[in-house]
């Protein structure tokens, strides 16, 4: 605690930086995600490679992924760039068969009913498909981002800023105040954001929360 009070400055100037990797990360994730998630869902013959290529992806170990990102794109090693864009790579792999998983969960009758009364299939997926499907995406994108809240920290290793700072220069110097500082920080981050998103879920399908 007398750690935390005599540095608290740094450590929000920290999480600031921590939250706007997050941020990125999880948004570039949704919106490269679900689209392919839907792609797998609609085109069963390619979803399987592709589901299965997310999965490989997410098996690529952090730092080889984090080398790996500036040779293929150009990014500077140590740069905000180069640790989102490898995020969303995990993000993306984390989330794309839950985005597939959601719209399989869809009630068909439901789709051909809409369909019934006129309405084009672009309608009907931006007013049946994906409102339904909202309820399992937001679980997945739950899990996806306090995943990726916790590898925000890996962005330390390379010289990136956020509450992993303080969790290897506490290591580094011996320091234990800076060490739990930064678990706790990442932990009350974590939930801050899940209650965040937990509560827009709720705000987003009222039918879900009135049953």
């Amino acid at each position: 605690m007398t750690w935390f009070t005599l540095n608290w400055p740094w450590v929000v100037e920290l999480a600031g930086a921590h939250l706007f990797i997050t941020a990125a990360a999880v948004l570039l994730s949704v919106v490269i995600a679900v689209p392919i998630g839907r792609l797998a869902y609609r085109l069963p013959k390619v979803g399987g490679p592709i589901l299965s290529a997310a999965t490989l992806l997410f098996a690529i170990p952090a730092l080889p992924l984090l080398i790996l990102v500036p040779v293929v794109f150009g990014t500077p090693l140590r740069s905000n760039a180069t640790l989102i864009i490898a995020l969303t790579a995990y993000g993306v792999a984390l989330l794309v068969r839950t985005a597939a998983d959601a719209f399989g969960a869809v009630d068909a009758r439901v789709r051909d009913a809409a369909l019934a009364t006129g309405e084009s299939p672009r309608t009907v997926f931006w007013r049946v498909d994906l409102p339904l499907a909202v309820p399992v995406l937001l679980s997945g994108i739950r899990v996806m981002m306090v995943s990726t809240i916790g590898l925000v920290t890996i962005g330390a290793l390379i010289g990136v800023p956020g509450l992993g700072s303080m969790l290897t220069d506490g290591f580094q110097r011996g320091i234990a105040g800076e060490v739990v500082t930064g678990v706790v920080s990442v932990v009350v981050l974590a939930l801050v954001l899940d209650g965040l998103l937990l509560l827009a879920g709720r705000l987003m399908t009222p039918w879900a929360v009135a049953r």
